[in-house]
């Protein structure tokens, strides 16, 4: 109700015709004739803003659409109210006289006389018209009032008949124009989930919100939050193209007030008609996603009694909830595996993008001759399976330019489908036996699934933001499709893989030998990129990374030779000389890890 508005008073005699309601009737009764008056009284206030002689031409359109509105609600309203009122009708003779008005017209029109009269009390300090006016509108409640109760009793006893409740009002036309709404730019993608009950939208929504970092938002609750900044009393008795247009508006809201977020969600879809004008308001940038699940799966899952689980379907699909599905993006079978489910969600929330990939030969790497002849001759192989086989690379140091013979190593990462893994373990043994053991080759076999599904390591992660921002590969599939990783989910990475390497540090540091110089070594440095990522630091290169390092806040810098040093001492069997600085900077690093942890 709008600020100040008077209450409405209801004629003695009706009041009484209504207490023989059933209680649950006179509840609903009393709550919809409070929204009537509500809706009144801010249609009132919105005819008066629309008369600004100021007011902008946009302006005057954005009124005219909230009077629109309220009009539309005002109508479901009486209509509503009419279904409870009409019950207080007797069965009289078939030629009792009709009136020509409801009795929820006659509250309407008790509801309008309230204010009015209200508001000429207020214009009657001002204009001595108004203050004429006062005692006759009083007269007219009275009389409106006293010709309402006479009414209710005509009807009760069967001596008037009331006319037909609808309304059959036409707010707006199928062929109008669209809405100017548009998405806003920051409301890059969304993905709504409907299904009946305990199909798994929640669960769904939130895997999204954690896995992928998405706002998770319900529909009910943006249409309430529209509704209050509307000034609405029920934004469900709207249209369905107004109710995607008030989505919409909240949707760019909270796009607008949080820049960073790439993705929203919105929960729960039960009505078909609304979420396909968002579709058209929205296009690709809204995804629709329908649950479909078993009535005996949602029962098991969802813990409560079948009886309840029915009752809330039938709740739903009386609003439409079932046909989502004949205007969804994605019908998913959820009653199955958990596994395949997050799949299917991670494709649909973070779409996989076309990798362009810079391909080079293994002599173009800086790879001793042999070992670039031997993973030239395993390139030509795995590329004899054809389409199976997406992807090859070799990563880390190779593919940064730093690649040490007798130090480095060869990480292999090849992406193919299951069905070409026999194949390609043929390759890497023959692979392995042209290396000679000249230098230890760290295979990783992923499937394409499993790339664009997000089941990657924080070290796979890395690997991939490296090809994607032009680290060389051996191999790409014309159209390969692979996962976007952003800095931010490599920090993320970086955050849940450091426990493990410390952890892993530690182990190695009571070790501590000439034999386990060059583990110890490598993950310092691993230990140290990733406690870099964590400060937004992205150095390459060993010597970088430690320099780097050592100048974090309260870390001591370290006196560790320089990457070449340590290699050729390993590589020459004399690391006496760098076996104890590197064993000081595991120390260091270790113990300031300790206290930044400290409770």
């Amino acid at each position: 109700m709008t600020r100040e508005s008077p209450t409405l008073a209801l004629p003695p005699g009706l009041i009484r015709a209504l207490s023989d309601l059933p209680e649950k009737d006179r509840h609903r009764l009393h709550d919809t004739i409070t929204r009537l008056h509500t809706v009144n009284g801010r249609l009132w206030d919105a005819e008066d803003r629309v008369r600004g002689v100021l007011l902008p031409a946009t302006r005057v359109a954005d009124c005219k659409r909230e009077i629109d509105q309220l009009n539309a609600e005002r109508n479901t309203l009486a209509e509503r109210a009419d279904e409870i009122l009409g019950t207080l009708a007797a069965a009289g003779p078939a030629d009792a006289p009709p009136h020509t008005e409801t009795l929820a017209s006659v509250v309407d029109r008790l509801s309008v006389l309230t204010l009015r009269i209200r508001h000429s009390e207020r214009a009657a300090a001002r204009e001595d018209l108004a203050r004429h006016r006062v005692p006759a509108l009083h007269q007219q409640r009275a009389e409106l009032s006293t010709a309402l109760d006479a009414l209710v009793a005509d009807v009760a006893a069967g001596r008037r008949r009331l006319p037909a409740a609808a309304r059959y009002k036409l707010y707006g036309r199928d062929d109008a124009d669209p809405a100017e709404i548009t998405p806003s730019r920051h409301l890059r993608r969304v993905v709504a989930f409907g299904g009946l009950s305990e199909c798994g939208k929640s669960t769904s929504a939130e895997f999204v919100r954690r896995v992928c970092g998405a706002q998770r938002l319900k529909i009910g609750f943006l249409l309430r939050q529209a509704a209050h900044r509307e000034g609405l009393a029920d934004p469900y008795a709207l249209s369905a193209r107004r109710q995607a247009e008030l989505l919409l508006a909240e949707l760019n809201r909270f796009a607008d007030a949080h820049v960073d977020t790439r993705l929203f969600t919105v929960e729960s879809v039960h009505d078909d008609s609304s979420i396909t004008e968002l579709k058209r308001l929205m296009g690709d940038r809204l995804r629709i996603v329908y649950l479909d699940t078993s009535f005996v799966v949602r029962v098991e899952r969802g813990g409560a009694s079948a009886h309840a689980v029915a009752a809330k379907d039938e709740i739903k699909m009386s609003r439409g909830a079932h046909q989502v599905a004949a205007v969804a993006d994605d019908v998913i079978d959820n009653s199955g595996s958990v596994i395949a489910l997050r799949a299917r969600l991670r494709r649909i929330a973070v779409p996989p993008c076309t990798a362009e990939l810079r391909v080079a030969t293994p002599y173009g790497l800086g790879l001793p001759a042999p070992i670039a002849s031997a993973t030239a001759d395993f390139t030509d192989a795995i590329r004899a399976h054809g389409p199976a086989v997406r992807l090859a690379a070799l990563t880390g140091s190779p593919g940064e330019g730093t690649w040490t013979s007798g130090w480095s190593d060869l990480d292999l990462l090849v992406v193919a489908e299951h069905k070409a893994f026999g194949g390609i373990h043929e390759a890497l043994t023959r692979y392995r036996a042209a290396l000679n053991s000249a230098v230890a080759l760290g295979p990783t076999l992923v499937t394409p699934g499993e790339l664009t599904a997000g089941r990657l390591t924080p070290r796979l992660d890395f690997a991939l933001y490296q090809l994607q921002r032009g680290r060389p590969v051996l191999y790409a599939a014309p159209g390969i499709e692979l996962p976007t990783i952003t800095r931010n989910e490599l920090a993320l990475a970086a955050f849940r893989e450091l426990p493990q390497v410390v952890i892993t540090l530690r182990r190695l540091r009571i070790d501590a030998g000439p034999d386990t110089l060059r583990q110890l070594y490598k993950h310092l440095v691993l230990a140290c990129r990733l406690v870099l990522r964590e400060h937004g630091r992205w150095d390459a290169g060993p010597d970088l990374i430690l320099g780097a390092a050592s100048r974090l806040p309260g870390l001591t810098g370290f006196a560790v030779p320089s990457s070449a040093e340590v290699a050729t001492a390993w590589r020459d069997g004399n690391v006496g000389t760098v076996l104890d600085p590197v064993v000081t900077a595991v120390d260091q690093l270790l113990a300031w890890y300790a206290t930044q942890l400290a409770a």
